[in-house]
């Protein structure tokens, strides 16, 4: 997941991720960018009491064995995280898991070295247990293993065919020798060609400080506009990433930080939320990880309440975000970032659109024949002033599940750092 710093061998703890959406669905998912509309249609994921109706958000490095039980579980579920992934020492040890994670009403990805030295019996033993929701290939392969990937993954699904496979990319801050690939974008089409993915997942952390300054990595949103187009490309949804832990140049985050990362990440079209990470990693030799959501003395931190608040507002607008396709994604703001579209013209049904400061990602999507505008406030440390006005009427969607929204020609507001506002759209 987090590809680290440049020649990184660790992979072990990377990105506690998460996995895949619902059970009993069949995942048509409505998805992405620059007038397009792809209709998914996807291996079953997230089998068991999940609610199809929320995107699924994954706790990367969540509960470990040796601390699991039915409490730690409630606890990750409290912080509205829907899915775990975790190494395990044994299948004997996995089936532990499940087992305290299903009576605490949460869902694991299926990680233990059996399921690569015998995956067919393997799967067998965990199909049909209702807290599986996937399970877990690998972390930021080099395209040299999609090879091998797609024929693991081939193994698996002609015994499970229920529930999805799980792999992570690379950023496109990966060096060449890296992705073993030319460039990242040759990276990206070699996955999806050899491997046939049931879904596109790649880990970006834009956030990162140096001396003492915080700032946005150049090329976040480049990664987002090429891992989107290629999803919907390839009729496949994409999952992207939250950092959540600091390590080397990964500040602790703000609440700002991490709404940026999340909000953003919906209006270009993302399915599934995933932090990384939830438990704070045993610290390695290249790296010192602190004050993770649980920190390294199993205690939950302030990032624990930051990352419960933003789920909580996630999951009250999942009913816009979730199978929704967009339409457009533009960028407002004196210097736009590399890789993005500027924003000439509103989105239709919107007239006027303005916004001072930093700048905004503005959103056109539409999910169930309705349409919504989505402002997203680049800017992670000051307060952007927003004018918007409609062709029609527009009614504000609060992210407040108790708040109800209004409804007016125009509205001007200051949306916080890195916060989100929403406007259906009405004919």
């Amino acid at each position: 997941m987090n590809f680290w710093l440049k020649n990184s061998k660790d992979r072990s703890l990377k990105k506690l991720f998460n996995s895949f959406i619902f059970k009993p669905l069949v995942m048509r998912l409505n998805l992405l960018i620059s007038c397009s509309f792809c209709l998914i249609t996807s291996v079953k994921l997230y089998a068991g009491a999940a609610d199809t109706t929320q995107i699924p958000i994954f706790a990367w490095g969540g509960v470990p064995p040796h601390e699991a039980s039915v409490a730690r579980y409630e606890e990750m579920k409290n912080a509205g995280l829907t899915i775990s992934l975790t190494r395990s020492t044994s299948t004997d040890s996995m089936a532990k898991m499940l087992d305290m994670a299903a009576k605490a009403g949460v869902q694991l990805i299926v990680r233990c070295p059996e399921l690569q030295t015998d995956p067919e019996n393997t799967v067998r033993r965990f199909m049909n247990h209702p807290a599986t929701a996937g399970y877990f290939l690998k972390d930021e392969p080099s395209a040299k293993e999609f090879p091998y990937l797609g024929k693991w993954m081939k193994k698996i699904h002609a015994v499970d065919s229920q529930h999805a496979c799980y792999i992570n990319l690379f950023p496109n801050y990966a060096v060449p020798q890296q992705l073993g690939a030319d460039t990242y974008q040759q990276y990206l089409d070699d996955y999806m060609s050899t491997v046939d993915p049931p879904v596109l997942s790649f880990d970006h952390y834009p956030v990162i400080e140096s001396e003492g300054a915080r700032h946005l990595r150049e090329e976040w949103f480049a990664n987002l506009e090429m891992a989107a187009t290629t999803a919907q490309k390839n009729n496949k949804p994409f999952w992207a990433f939250a950092m959540s832990v600091a390590h080397g140049h990964y500040p602790v985050p703000t609440l700002a930080e991490i709404r940026l990362q999340v909000f953003t990440n919906l209006a270009y079209g993302a399915q599934s939320i995933q932090y990384f990470t939830y438990w704070t990693p045993r610290n390695r030799s290249q790296y010192t990880y602190y004050h993770g959501p649980i920190d390294s003395n199993n205690k939950r931190t302030d990032v624990y309440e930051m990352i419960k608040t933003v789920n909580r507002e996630i999951q009250s607008l999942s009913g816009i975000f979730l199978s929704a396709k967009v339409i457009s994604v533009g960028h407002t703001g004196e210097n736009i970032p590399a890789g993005t579209q500027r924003l000439i013209e509103p989105p239709k049904g919107i007239k006027k659109i303005r916004t001072k400061g930093e700048g905004a990602i503005v959103s056109l999507i539409e999910n169930n024949k309705q349409q919504y505008a989505i402002i997203v406030n680049r800017d992670f440390k000051q307060p952007m002033k927003l004018y918007i006005k409609g062709n029609g009427k527009l009614e504000s969607v609060f992210k407040d599940i108790y708040k109800p929204g209004s409804e007016s020609r125009s509205f001007a507001l200051l949306i916080a750092p890195g916060d989100i506002a929403v406007f259906r759209i009405k004919h």
